[in-house]
């Protein structure tokens, strides 16, 4: 059932999806040298204590990517990955200043990542937005440069998010950044409450103007923020395999999606870093119903929630929603 339900992906670093293969490809490419010897040795890094080791390694196989061709060639991959999955509508996100920090202009970045995502809807059907994050351990003076210096393809990119190292870079740090994002009409998303505190969703929202909350599975510890979110339905993209192998739950079986789902949130699922976190969208959702003993019709609620969480306008929705609502009576028939 999950592979027949036509989906949407709201929480998704591009740079993240980098599986070991390409990254090889890529170095041999532009010549550069991995501190590895295989993809199996790859593979074998990729095993986190927290959310800075794993940043460690995927800011270093982010080196491999230089020019239009490679962030092309990344985006492409992840866009067949989503055809597999069923995944008919994705948002997003890209790290220029993982980039511009090592020479390559952000023109480079957003050309490649634009062209893949336009012949995505044109071959394979899948609709998409894209979300400029900005790296909070960076701070807020470079956020509003690479603000800056994005303008002239702010008619490519739908919003502004913040993400990389989140303890002790809380969201009132970048009001100002966000409020300039927000001037030039571009939307608000901010990573919350994921290592960080119920506090940190509380900054993303009343400082940042979020309009989605990407992770927020610290949010129980608040019970005026819980009441809040169900109330205003901020959407919630949460990542599964990501929150367990960051070490956010020690097992998937103790993650609160399900406690949140029941409390009326607007909760989606998504795979934020696959390459790295062992799972794409599907094997996320496959991974929750058998960790939290997920109902058919819990996941169908799922599903829903990811396209009416998304940016997408209320035509699109309503297709998007009337598709999801005709798989789903198609399968219910034949179980």
């Amino acid at each position: 059932m999950i592979h027949a339900l036509p989906k949407a992906e709201l929480h998704l670093h591009i740079e993240g999806t980098l599986e070991p293969e390409l990254m090889f490809e890529l170095a041999a490419r532009n010549n550069v040298q991995l501190p590895y010897r295989s993809v199996e040795d790859v593979r074998r890094a990729y095993e986190f204590n927290d959310l800075q080791s794993f940043l460690d390694i995927y800011y270093a196989g982010a080196g491999v990517l230089q020019t239009e061709q490679d962030f092309y060639d990344l985006t492409r991959a992840y866009l067949l990955r989503c055809q597999q999955d069923n995944v008919v509508h994705t948002e997003i996100f890209f790290d220029p200043q993982t980039h511009t920090d090592r020479g390559i202009h952000f023109e480079t970045v957003i050309k490649g990542i634009h062209s893949a995502l336009q012949e995505g809807e044109k071959t394979l059907g899948i609709t998409s937005h894209v979300i400029m994050c900005f790296l909070r351990h960076l701070g807020a003076e470079a956020a509003m440069h690479t603000l800056e210096m994005s303008q002239p393809w702010h008619h490519w990119i739908i919003g502004v998010g913040l993400d990389s190292t989140e303890v002790g870079y809380p969201p009132e740090k970048f009001r100002a950044v966000f409020a300039k994002a927000r001037d030039y009409g571009l939307k608000a998303v901010a990573h919350a409450g994921e290592e960080g505190p119920a506090d940190y969703i509380w900054g993303a929202i009343k400082s940042l103007g979020a309009e989605r909350i990407d992770h927020g599975v610290r949010c129980e510890d608040d019970q005026q923020l819980v009441n809040y979110l169900a109330e205003h339905q901020v959407p919630l993209t949460v990542c599964p395999l990501s929150n367990e192998k960051l070490k956010v739950f020690s097992h998937l079986e103790d993650h609160n999606l399900k406690s949140m789902l029941n409390k009326g949130l607007l909760v989606t699922v998504n795979s934020d870093d696959p390459a790295y976190f062992g799972g794409y969208v599907n094997d996320n959702y496959r991974a929750v119903q058998a960790a939290l003993s997920l109902t058919d019709d819990e996941i169908y609620q799922l599903v829903k929630n990811s396209f009416n969480a998304s940016f997408i306008s209320t035509e699109q929705r309503a297709g998007y929603l009337q598709q999801l609502e005709n798989a789903f009576k198609e399968f219910q028939q034949h179980e």
